[in-house]
């Protein structure tokens, strides 16, 4: 088993650097946001197309007002994004790293919400 350097030392060439306190703010604010399992529910639709708000509080099961307060939060944090379409404003998500982060949270829990098994060794190759 490797050794972990010492805390003072950097860590060796191709590690990722520790964070910075505001990528570590940041990145709370993120995950507080995502707490919510409504707001989750809303990110993960998004990311398979886009969606109108009428659309979304329908497939989450919560009314339109409250689905807009949702996607408002998440549109100002930078999550998701909103476009006008005609007259009825989609909802996207543009970042890939913010879809890999949600396909991630899915792949590490079971849908009966334990902890999904690790994949065999070949898989993670």
């Amino acid at each position: 088993m490797p050794t972990q350097p010492a805390p003072t030392e950097p860590p060796p060439p191709g590690q990722a650097t520790e964070p910075t306190p505001a990528q570590l703010r940041a990145s709370a604010d993120t995950f507080a946001l995502l707490a919510s399992p409504v707001r989750l529910h809303l990110v993960w639709l998004i990311t398979h197309g886009p969606y109108d708000v009428g659309t979304l509080a329908r497939r989450v099961g919560i009314g339109i007002a409250t689905a807009s307060q949702h996607l408002t939060k998440l549109r100002l944090a930078g999550v998701i994004s909103a476009h006008r379409d005609g007259r009825r404003q989609l909802y996207t998500v543009d970042d890939p790293h913010v879809i890999t982060l949600i396909q991630q949270i899915f792949d590490h829990i079971a849908p009966d919400g334990s902890l999904a098994p690790d994949p065999p060794l070949a898989a993670r190759d």
